[in-house]
C-alpha cells in the first residue's frame, strides 16, 4: 500500500503511470509531479564498547521477539554519514565516539532504506534514550547476524576481523 494517494502540488489524485520505463505514482491532473519512492538513507554503527559489541532494542519493536540489534538513526539534511553516526552512538547511548570507519552500504528493501553502516569506538558509561529499552555487550566471537540490512552489516565486519559468525533467521 502506497502512502501517497494525493499529489502535493495541485492536490488531484496519483494514479499508476509508466514513467522513464519504471511503474511510478503519478499526478492524475498532469501538473507533472511523480512520486519516486527513493529508499531513505539510515546510518547504522557497530559500536564497539569496553572490547564489546553494543547491541540495543528498540522499544517500539514488537514484545514476544527478543531481538537486538545495532544502533541506527535518519541522515539529517547537511550532515555528512559519519557525522550522523557520532550522533547517534551519542543521542541513542550517551557514549563519545571515536572517528567511525565505513563498514559499506547495504539495501534493505523491507523498509525502503539505504543502509550506510560504520563501525567506531565509543567511551562513557551507556545510559539509554528513551527510543531503546534494553542493550547488551557482546563480545564479537559471540555475535551471531540476521540475514536483512544491518545483519550483513555486523556480518562483513566480523569476517573482515577473522571471525564467521552463526546467522540466525529472523522471526515476525
Amino acid at each position: 500500500m502506497n502512502a501517497f494517494a494525493f499529489c502535493p502540488r495541485c492536490a488531484a489524485p496519483l494514479v499508476d503511470r509508466v514513467v522513464d520505463t519504471e511503474q511510478r505514482r503519478a499526478c492524475s491532473a498532469n501538473c507533472g509531479f511523480v512520486h519516486y519512492d527513493n529508499p531513505t538513507p539510515v546510518v547504522a554503527v557497530i559500536v564497539e564498547h569496553e572490547g564489546a559489541v553494543v547491541l540495543a532494542r528498540n522499544r517500539a519493536w514488537p514484545k514476544h521477539l527478543d531481538f537486538y540489534g545495532l544502533i541506527t538513526g535518519f541522515l539529517e539534511r547537511a550532515e555528512s554519514p559519519s557525522q550522523c553516526a557520532v550522533r547517534e552512538v551519542k543521542e541513542e547511548l550517551d557514549l563519545d565516539a571515536a572517528e567511525p570507519t565505513l563498514v559499506g552500504v547495504y539495501p534493505f528493501e523491507r523498509m525502503n532504506q539505504v543502509i550506510i553502516a560504520y563501525h567506531a569506538f565509543a567511551t562513557g558509561t551507556i545510559t539509554l534514550n528513551d527510543e531503546l529499552d534494553a542493550y547488551k555487550h557482546v563480545p564479537p566471537q559471540m555475535c551471531r547476524v540476521w540475514p536483512a540490512g544491518t545483519g550483513f552489516a555486523l556480518r562483513d565486519w566480523l569476517r573482515s576481523k577473522g571471525i564467521e559468525p552463526e546467522m540466525i533467521p529472523l522471526s515476525r
